[in-house]
């Protein structure tokens, strides 16, 4: 019994499942890769915002350039202040994940906080 044509027929079985997850480890990828840029966004507003005297709306504004720059990775994205207590600032930002799967989105929202910068005297 001749095994002549078995390794064709076995490549034909296996490629779309390694193509399957090759498409698949990519697309995790991209999904934390656009969360890290989501909370490296928040993280950014949080920075700005909380420093001493830090104008109002300066944290959103410092978010918005730093999500200028890593459009590519977190499409439509936008920055929220989040609740927070009366000391403390925090800033939400959400978008959407780069998309291998046609007609799939894949939503991401990070949230960062922090204690507001002041003065005090001890």
């Amino acid at each position: 019994m001749s095994d002549r044509g078995a390794s064709p027929v076995e490549l034909a079985i296996v490629a779309p499942l390694i193509i399957l997850l090759l498409f698949v480890a990519i697309q995790i990828a991209s999904i934390f890769i656009a969360r890290s840029a989501a909370l490296s966004a928040a993280q950014e507003a949080v920075s700005a915002q909380r420093a001493y005297q830090a104008p109002p709306g300066v944290g959103i504004s410092k978010a918005q350039a730093f999500l200028a720059n890593t459009s590519e990775w977190l499409g439509a994205a936008s920055v929220v202040p989040a609740p927070a207590p009366a000391d403390e600032v925090a800033f939400t930002v959400t978008g959407q994940a780069l998309s291998v799967i046609p007609g799939v989105s894949f939503p991401v929202s990070q949230t960062a906080h922090g204690t507001i910068e002041r003065f005090t005297v001890d």
